[in-house]
């Protein structure tokens, strides 16, 4: 850290493989509701939204962290609970129309599972958009969103033990300050 300052710059939401994911929830959603919701169903906004409140509160509470790590908690807990609420919405739909939630027992449930975690999946789901039916992309979906919040869970206990260890901004500004009138007395 450069003499004189004290705040440890954060906002790396970019590198978290958490973001990345909720990105690509996002885009699937988008373009899931677009595809298979009426026109006038005002679950297409909510969808959109819880998973748009998704990513950009990931990104926020990054942000934020700089500053505030009260922030930055809070805020991944909002992603954690948006993406929550997305979860429910496709459960919704699945059950609703009498389709098939894939679980432990379901054939396909673990390979869905693994390639969601891939690479080839990470940088070529798009292509998957186009060729998938209504319930197997409300499966894929469904198993990101898990991921998600299990990964978001993760990083909440892990900011909290940031806190714990380092304390808030005020904290540090206060150790700052006592170091700084030490070394210049």
């Amino acid at each position: 850290m450069a003499k004189g300052t004290f705040l440890q710059q954060k906002g790396g939401y970019r590198n978290l493989v958490v973001y990345r994911i909720s990105e690509i929830v996002y885009d699937i959603t988008y373009y899931f509701a677009n595809k298979y919701l009426s026109k006038h169903n005002r679950t297409i906004d909510q969808m959109i939204q819880a998973a748009r409140s998704g990513k950009q509160n990931i990104a926020e509470g990054s942000e934020a962290a700089t500053t505030s790590s009260e922030t930055e908690i809070k805020l991944t807990n909002v992603a954690k609970a948006s993406l929550e609420e997305l979860l429910i919405d496709y459960e919704d739909y699945l059950r609703v129309r009498g389709m098939s939630l894939w679980n432990k027992e379901h054939p396909r449930y673990e390979r869905l599972r693994r390639y969601c975690k891939s690479d080839a999946f990470m940088t070529g789901y798009r292509d998957l958009l186009t060729r998938l039916n209504e319930e197997e992309m409300c499966n894929m979906a469904i198993t990101l969103i898990n991921q998600a919040t299990y990964m978001l869970k993760r990083l909440i206990e892990h900011q909290q033990k940031m806190f714990l260890e380092n304390g808030g901004v005020r904290e540090q500004m206060m150790r700052a300050r006592i170091e700084y009138r030490k070394n210049n007395k």
